[in-house]
């Protein structure tokens, strides 16, 4: 499926956002943000002048890009950082180098509480706000709070220090109660530190009032050099006042947002993930739905088939309408993650305008990927669902295929390629180093892989329970690069463990091109131009590509294996000792345990093993050599 990036920047919406360029092979290679998503993104299409050089290598390589709606810049900056981090982009490698955002953080496992500025978040019992995109807004507000509360801002140990020393300089301008003279009781200190927090979590009404009352004072005395502080301050209020939806770091919870939007038989379900309170990421999901369907109906289904594909189930589901069967899928969810799991529709607040987020964001993508998701729907599950039809199964949402990968029996290795709903499922591919077959022979090697694959799957299912290891999910369907002898193999290994998977075979024609599939004794044939066909043709390549790429790998490694790698007591610091003392392996066969001794790094125990090792071999090659023969 092309992507045409001419016609996509035409339908870029001027509203602020996070745009993600992709490459060819469908890595995020470039994250960035922008006030408005339509002028920043049409700009790296534009005449390269002005563009460094970095830049334009990074635009020569975009295939495809994709972008996020947020509220403001600064939740844009926020989600930028977090999926930067998340994804590490080539070309973001300047943004990344050490880059974090300023948090305000209270101390409130002290007696005596602090109010400090902090550049990441610990689990050590204080109270953090934030993030923030302004240090010196951060600073300012510190130091704000600092003199409306009187908060300490030295380290003493309190109470344990009261009285041990005078009071410091903030006691006598009056910025400090001086808790460490004991002059204020610690209930009044923790007072005062409880209203800096209800203002850190967002009361600033009273605050900005106090600040406009005393600069206005200020003025109204003629004193406009203390009201310029006071205005300082209170804009530096109000810029940390903005509201961020995008992350919620107080709450430190995973949660996922879900929300969709929907137009006839049409919907597009989009759903926010956030882990520990910082959103990392998002996906959207197509559906196929009856107009008379309920919202709740919808979303519902969603998150049935959603999280039962799915280990990573959050402690909170946000959702945009309320569920049916609520109670049922919550104690479903909460049995797969092992912990309490809880379904919420927030109605208000930031939670709510969170949802709202998402909806728009499902809203944009329906009204602008129809089509697009529609092909996309075609090419994947619906190709899956076409090929189940044609062989005549319930389904084939988990399709694994199988591949060898040796030269002339030489580093013999297998592959295993995982599709669900139509796409690959690189988490779950699985390399295989054949152990116990000699020589070129595929179908020995062949039967050793699912003979090592089921077997394994069936001791996790019986150790921890499906769902528990990497081998426990079991195909609806296995794919073989091969015709009725490949099929076969398989048949008996499944027959042997005392498993029903259905298996076909891959026919070719005379030019290596799959014709047609083998199922049942019998040859299914295929429509070359069918979307059944494509998909079988994608996953045999891929499992191809898979084996070759594993087989290349053993062979690099195997290359640079030294012969001295096989005498026991010879690392490589003595290997390159030895090499560098003696130049050739030929000098070092001829030398004898004397000399080898008295190289570099050796002794006479490793010099006796390097002798043994190269004598002994020949003398075994000598003896395992075949007469000469009496007529020569």
């Amino acid at each position: 499926m092309t992507f045409n990036i001419e016609e996509e920047l035409k339908k870029l919406p001027a509203s602020p956002g996070v745009y993600l360029m992709h490459n060819s092979h469908d890595e995020i290679i470039y994250v960035g943000k922008a006030v408005s998503l339509k002028n920043r993104v049409r700009q790296y299409f534009q005449s390269s002048r002005g563009k460094t050089a970095k830049i334009q290598q990074m635009v020569h390589n975009i295939a495809w890009f994709e972008y996020i709606l947020t509220d403001s810049e600064m939740e844009a900056l926020v989600l930028e950082c977090n999926l930067i981090k998340e994804h590490r982009p080539k070309y973001n490698t300047m943004l990344v180098d050490d880059k974090s955002y300023p948090y305000i953080k209270v101390t409130i496992q002290e007696d005596f509480p602090r109010i400090l500025f902090s550049r990441d978040m610990k689990k050590d019992k204080s109270r953090y706000y934030g993030p923030y995109t302004s240090a010196g807004a951060v600073k300012d507000t510190i130091e704000l709070l600092h003199k409306l509360f009187r908060i300490r801002t030295c380290r003493r140990n309190l109470p344990a220090d009261i009285g041990k020393a005078r009071p410091c300089l903030n006691y006598h301008i009056k910025q400090c109660d001086a808790p460490c003279q004991g002059y204020i009781s610690r209930e009044e200190y923790r007072e005062s530190v409880q209203k800096a927090m209800d203002f850190l979590g967002g009361n600033f009404e009273p605050i900005i009032r106090s600040l406009e009352e005393q600069m206005n004072a200020c003025a109204e005395r003629l004193d406009f050099e203390t009201a310029v502080t006071y205005r300082e301050l209170l804009n530096s209020v109000k810029h940390i006042a903005q509201k961020q939806k995008i992350t919620d770091a107080a709450g430190n919870e995973d949660r996922d947002v879900i929300a969709m939007a929907r137009e006839k038989q049409d919907a597009v379900v989009q759903v926010f993930f956030i882990r520990s309170g910082k959103m990392i990421g998002r996906d959207h999901c197509y559906l196929t739905i009856d107009e008379d369907e309920t919202d709740g109906h919808v979303l519902g289904e969603f998150v049935k088939q959603f999280y039962a594909g799915t280990p990573a189930i959050p402690r909170e589901l946000f959702l945009q309408h309320p569920v049916e069967d609520e109670e049922l899928i919550a104690s479903w969810l909460s049995g797969k993650r092992g912990q309490k799991v809880t379904l919420r529709t927030p109605v208000k607040g930031e939670k709510a305008r969170l949802v709202e987020l998402a909806a728009r964001n499902a809203r944009l993508v329906l009204d602008q990927d129809r089509e697009k998701l529609k092909r996309e729907e075609v090419r994947t599950t619906g190709a899956a669902r076409q090929l189940a039809g044609l062989l005549g199964l319930t389904d084939c949402v988990r399709m694994e295929a199988y591949d060898i990968s040796n030269i002339s029996g030489v580093q013999s290795v297998g592959s295993m390629v995982v599709y669900e709903n139509g796409r690959p499922k690189r988490s779950d591919y699985r390399k295989f180093r054949i152990r116990y077959v000699e020589g070129p022979n595929d179908y020995a090697s062949m039967e050793e892989v699912l003979t090592r694959r089921f077997t394994h799957g069936l001791e996790e299912r019986a150790a921890g329970g499906e769902g528990g290891g990497s081998f426990d999910r079991f195909p609806d369907l296995i794919l073989m690069d091969g015709g009725k002898g490949q099929v076969g193999i398989a048949e008996g290994v499944l027959q042997k463990l005392g498993l029903s998977i259905p298996v076909c075979g891959m026919v070719k024609d005379d030019n290596h091109r799959t014709r047609g599939l083998y199922f049942h004794n019998r040859e299914v044939p295929l429509d070359r131009h069918g979307e059944s066909f494509q998909l079988i043709t994608r996953i045999q390549d891929e499992a191809h590509r898979f084996a070759i790429e594993y087989h290349r790998n053993l062979r690099g490694k195997a290359q640079i294996h030294s012969v001295l790698d096989d005498i026991e007591g010879i690392g490589p610091v003595r290997r390159k000792a030895l090499m560098r003392h003696f130049k050739t392996i030929e000098a070092i066969r001829e030398a004898s345990a004397e000399e080898l001794a008295q190289a570099p790094q050796m002794n006479a125990r490793s010099g006796q093993a390097v002798y043994e090792f190269f004598h002994t071999r020949e003398k075994a090659k000598e003896d395992e050599a075949p007469a000469p023969s009496p007529e020569m």
